[in-house]
């Protein structure tokens, strides 16, 4: 808890303010990673030099001076480490915990800042596969945190409603489409001609040129028939896409997509040309990024259009105009890393000092075992189809392991819907993974159920204990197992903080682990229930402050805490 490393740092402040200034001592106290190494540390290297003095013969001195009622303090080489009186320790943590509920671990750190997420950033016509789901999981949790902790979060679906993919989709249809089918199979029926197109624009440049067409009637002619396709397309993919956001659990507070920003870009264009920064080319105007270190970038095409950096421009600018964001936050994978790099270098040579506040959070891929999932070859894994079968196979496993449970099929949803939850999110967001269903769903190791189950057998105890938690004897939460699940627990919000400071939820997911596991080992070390109602009342409220924990947690990961499993 910061509690405890602010009354370290004003505690050192009057032994060693002379050496070294307040906000210096507090950025040195540390949390050690290893209980036996103390709940608060602090570094004597930095005195070395001021003091004249081996920092460990420092830290010995000042353990040897300070007397303090609160902690018990040992040297130990350079470090003076910190032991918060157990009791008190578990004192402040439990009933803080009991105390603010569900709010246990929110703050105002973000207090009046807005915070941009984008993500999912759905391309219309093309249907929400597998792939998506990295970003989708992210994205939300990244967009939960940040409104957890006091910033006012804005939650953005860049839709990929724009550009010579719509030229494509309009060819395809005007050529192989259905009414019917469309209106009956939706997303489905359009990627399908997506991949038609694709197949015959590889054998007939014909097809291309016929794109190209169509996206500047769009465009550029502001043709009312290609308006209409593009309307209808977008309101069917958009219906469909809402169906799958509200199975997962993703918010958005905009749909603003790239064509949002059409009547935008002549003004970014004009801009670009009174700041000098075109230069012209085979009909086309680029951007010389060469004193960047990158690839000069294409702005407007030969045939007069424009290009999704061009669009990304005038979003970006949009953005911080409209929202004022601190932070404006691209969740996309990181195969658009030189994108993004391109368009933070032109936002710097327009003269925006916000440029370095557009940050692109990459993320690697999931992976099946047959490779990379594609829309342009067809043969894609629908999302959707996913989440079906998610539910299924869990459903399944309940029917084996507990077949008279109640609300199974809720609880297949929530432990289904979990497992993969959990998969993607205790995954590092820049690394690929493979899926494994097996894994996944497996009620051993690191899973989302494992992680659900810890809080059942939670929730399964508090059930079977009697009266109120009040008047906790804290001494009865002084033993070795019960202190480290609650030094584990102290350390909550500062787990959240970091995990949204680096984009990270594998932090958050990683840590509800760890507090799953010392959990299930206090279980296993502790009896909970027993003849002394002191005992039992001090053990349960360490339980109810658990359960607390992890279901606060899990809902910031996009999880849902079954009762009973």
């Amino acid at each position: 808890m910061k509690q405890f490393n602010e009354e370290v740092a004003l505690l050192l402040e009057q032994h060693i303010g002379e050496a070294m200034p307040l906000e210096e001592i507090r950025e040195a106290v540390e949390v050690p990673k290893y209980a036996e190494k103390g709940d608060v540390a602090f570094p004597c290297f930095r005195l070395a030099k001021s003091m004249r003095k081996n920092p460990a013969l420092i830290a010995k001195e000042l353990a040897e001076t300070i007397q303090d009622e609160r902690f018990d303090i040992v040297a130990e080489n350079a470090y003076l480490n910190f032991f918060v009186k157990k009791e008190r320790f578990a004192k402040i943590v439990v009933s803080s915990i009991l105390e603010k509920a569900e709010a246990y671990g929110s703050s105002d750190l973000g207090e009046d800042k807005t915070m941009i997420i984008e993500y999912s950033s759905a391309n219309i016509s093309k249907e929400l596969h597998f792939g998506h789901i990295r970003g989708i999981m992210i994205g939300s949790s990244l967009y939960k945190l940040a409104k957890y902790l006091g910033y006012h979060a804005v939650a953005i679906n860049h839709l990929g409603d724009y550009g010579i993919n719509f030229g494509k989709i309009i060819t395809a249809y005007k050529h192989w489409g259905d009414d019917k089918d469309i209106e009956e199979r939706g997303v489905r029926a359009l990627l399908d001609l997506y991949v038609t197109f694709e197949k015959f624009s590889k054998r007939d440049e014909k097809y291309m040129e016929e794109a190209r067409h169509w996206f500047h009637k769009l465009e550029v002619e502001e043709d009312q028939e290609a308006y209409d396709l593009w309307a209808w397309f977008k309101e069917i993919s958009l219906k469909e896409y809402n169906r799958v956001y509200d199975m997962l659990g993703a918010e958005f507070d905009s749909f603003d997509g790239e064509a949002f920003y059409s009547d935008k870009m002549p003004a970014v264009h004009r801009e670009l040309v009174e700041k000098d920064l075109l230069f012209y080319e085979d009909g086309m105007e680029l951007i010389d990024l060469s004193d960047e270190g990158l690839t000069n970038v294409i702005v407007t095409t030969s045939a007069g259009t424009s290009l999704y950096i061009t669009r990304d421009i005038a979003c970006a600018i949009y953005r911080k105009n409209h929202y004022d964001f601190y932070k404006n936050v691209y969740l996309v994978g990181s195969e658009q890393r030189l994108h993004f790099q391109q368009l933070r270098a032109i936002l710097k040579k327009m003269g925006y000092a916000w440029w370095d506040d557009c940050i692109h959070a990459d993320h690697g891929l999931i992976m099946l075992k047959d490779g990379k999932l594609s829309s342009r070859e067809g043969g894609v894994i629908f999302l959707e189809d996913v989440i079906k079968m998610a539910l299924e196979k869990t459903l399944e496993l309940i029917n084996q392991k507990n077949p008279d449970l109640e609300d199974k099929e809720e609880v297949a949803r929530q432990v289904g819907l979990g497992a993969i939850a959990y998969k993607e999110l205790s995954t590092s967001r820049i690394k690929d993974y493979i899926f494994d269903w097996d894994e996944a769903l497996s009620f051993e190791g690191e899973t989302g159920p494992y992680l659900q189950y810890a809080n059942v057998r939670a929730h399964s105890l508090l059930e079977r204990g009697e009266g109120s938690l009040t008047d906790i004897d804290y001494s009865l939460l002084t033993d070795e197992a019960s202190g480290h699940l609650v030094r584990e627990l102290s350390s909550f919000e500062e787990v959240l903080e970091a995990a949204l400071e680096r984009l990270e939820p594998a932090i958050l997911s990683r840590y509800l682990m760890s507090v799953a596991k010392l959990f299930n080992k206090f279980y296993q070390q502790v009896s909970v229930i027993t003849e002394d109602k002191e005992n039992t009342k001090a053990k349960l409220a360490l339980v109810k402050a658990t359960s607390q924990v992890l279901e606060n947690g899990m809902r910031l990961i996009n999880m849902e805490a079954p009762k009973k499993m």
